[in-house]
C-alpha cells in the first residue's frame, strides 16, 4: 500500500476521527492505493479498498471491467465489479453491475449469458449475481473513474432504477458540476488574498516600532529582547505553529556556530523567535549598501560577508572568527541564498572555516514548512506549520582543509536527513 508524508500533506478529516484512524499511520498517511516501484519509478496499480476477497483468492475489478465493456451491447466505461457481503452467510458475493440499452427481454438474455461467460474466464469461478442496468447507473467521480464502493451501495439498498435523466436534469447538473469548482477556487483565492492582506498590514505595523527601537536602544541584550518578544507575537497573531525539536542539544557552557538550510525571509525571524540563544548574524554584504536593512542589522551585531570576492572572503572570515573567540554565537545560512522550488542547495565553506579556526563546535538546524508559507519571488504569504530540528552538534576535527570538506560534509547530511528539504546539489 502506498503511503506518504510532507508539508503539503493534510493534518486529517475535521471532526471525524474514524476516517483519521484510517488516515493516519504515524507520521506516515494512508493513500489507499496500491503501487509499485520499478527503475526509480512509481506506479498505480488500484484502490485498496477496490479488491474483491473470495475463497482466499485476491480479485482486481479492473480486468474484468475493461473485458466486459467489449461486449457488445454494453456501454463502454460503464462497469463496475464490486464484493457485496452476504448477510446470511458472512462471506463476499461478486457482483457485476453493468450499463446497456437493451430493453428486449430475449437480446438482454443473450447479453446476460456473454458477460457471465467473459467474467467467468476471466475469474475462474462464476459471478455470483449480474445487473444489467439503464444508462447513467453506474457511480462515476467528475473526472469519469467508476466508483465501485458507491456501486455496491446502491446494490445492497436495491437498485433503484434511474433510467434516463430528463435533459433539463442534465444540462443542470452539468453547469452545476462546473460551476461548484469554480466557486471552491474562487473562495480559496478570497482567503488568501485576504490573509495575505492581514500579514502585510501586520508586517507593516510591526516594522516601523521594531526599527525604531532596535536602531534607538543604547543596549544590544535591549535589541535583542524587542526583537524576540516581537517575533513571536509576530508569529501567533499570524497564526504560524511553529513547532522546536531538539532544543536541549544547543550547548550553553560554549560558543558555537549555528547552520540552518535557508528557504524563506522567515528564517531569521522564526529563529529569534524560537531559540534561547543569542547570535550573530551572517548577511551578504549587498545588504550593507542599503541604508534601512544596514542600520538595523548593524545595531543587531551582524556581520556582513563578501561571497564574490575570494581575498576580501578571506578577510571577513578572519575577522568574524575573533567574533566567536571573544565569545560570541555564529548564524551561518551556508547555502548563501534561496530559491522558489524545494531542495538544500550546496553549502559554502566560511561557516565550517570560522568553526574550524575557532576550535568550535557547528550545530545543524534543519527549518521546514517555511518555503510554503512565504516563498522566493513571491509576496503572497500563507498559514501553515513550521518544525526547526536542532541536531546534534559537530565538532571540527582540524582547521586543515580536508577536514574543513568533511565537517561542511557531515553537517549537510545531518540537516538532509530531517524531512522536509531533498538534495538539490544532485
Amino acid at each position: 500500500q502506498l503511503q506518504f508524508r510532507g508539508p503539503s500533506a493534510t493534518r486529517g478529516y475535521f471532526h471525524n476521527p474514524e476516517a483519521n484512524r484510517r488516515l493516519l499511520k504515524g507520521e506516515w498517511l494512508d493513500s489507499g492505493d496500491l503501487a509499485y516501484m520499478a527503475g526509480g519509478d512509481l506506479y498505480l496499480t488500484g484502490r485498496a479498498k477496490d479488491i474483491i476477497i473470495k475463497a482466499g483468492r485476491n480479485i482486481y475489478p479492473q480486468e474484468v471491467e475493461q473485458a466486459v465493456s467489449e461486449v457488445p451491447g454494453v456501454r463502454k466505461g460503464c462497469v463496475a465489479l464490486f464484493g457485496s457481503r452476504d448477510p446470511e452467510t458472512g462471506t463476499e458475493r461478486i457482483v457485476l453491475l453493468a450499463e446497456t440499452r437493451e430493453q428486449d427481454p430475449e437480446a438482454r438474455e443473450r447479453l446476460r449469458r456473454q458477460i457471465e461467460a467473459v467474467a467467468n474466464d476471466l475469474l475462474g469461478m462464476p459471478l455470483d449475481d449480474l445487473v444489467l442496468a439503464p444508462p447513467q447507473t453506474v457511480p462515476k467521480t467528475s473526472s469519469g473513474k467508476i466508483r465501485r464502493a458507491a456501486s455496491r451501495e446502491l446494490y445492497e439498498q436495491g437498485m433503484p432504477s434511474q433510467g434516463r435523466r430528463q435533459v433539463w436534469l442534465q444540462f443542470l447538473r452539468l453547469a452545476l458540476s462546473a460551476l461548484l469548482p469554480q466557486m471552491r477556487r474562487l473562495g480559496r483565492s478570497v482567503a488568501e488574498f485576504t490573509y495575505a492582506g492581514y500579514a502585510w498590514l501586520l508586517f507593516t505595523l510591526f516594522a516601523v516600532p521594531v526599527w525604531s527601537l532596535v536602531v534607538a536602544l543604547p543596549s544590544i541584550k535591549a535589541r535583542w529582547w524587542v526583537m524576540g518578544r516581537s517575533a513571536r507575537l509576530l508569529s501567533r497573531l499570524l497564526g504560524i505553529d511553529v513547532r522546536v525539536d531538539g532544543i536541549e542539544r544547543l550547548p550553553r557552557d560554549r560558543q558555537l556556530v549555528l547552520t540552518a538550510n535557508h528557504a524563506s525571509y522567515l528564517d531569521g525571524i522564526l529563529l529569534v523567535a524560537t531559540l534561547p540563544i543569542r547570535f550573530v548574524f551572517i548577511a551578504k554584504v549587498e545588504l550593507q549598501r542599503q541604508l534601512i536593512p544596514r542600520l538595523f542589522l548593524t545595531r543587531v551585531g551582524c556581520e556582513f560577508v563578501e561571497r564574490n570576492d575570494a581575498r576580501q572572503g578571506l578577510a571577513d572570515s578572519r575577522r568574524i572568527t575573533e567574533r566567536v573567540k571573544r565569545g560570541e554565537n555564529l548564524l551561518f545560512f551556508p547555502e548563501g541564498t534561496f530559491d522558489r522550488m524545494p531542495g538544500l542547495l550546496p553549502f559554502r565553506m566560511g561557516a565550517f572555516m570560522v568553526a574550524a579556526e575557532a576550535g568550535v563546535p557547528v550545530v545543524p538546524v534543519a527549518i521546514q514548512g517555511t518555503r510554503s508559507l512565504l516563498r522566493a519571488e513571491s509576496w503572497m504569504p500563507r498559514r501553515g506549520e513550521v518544525l526547526i530540528s536542532v541536531a546534534e552538534p559537530v565538532m571540527p576535527v582540524s582547521s586543515e582543509w580536508s577536514a574543513v570538506v568533511e565537517l561542511r560534509d557531515r553537517v549537510r547530511q545531518a540537516i538532509l536527513r530531517r524531512p522536509g528539504e531533498p538534495d538539490a546539489s544532485e
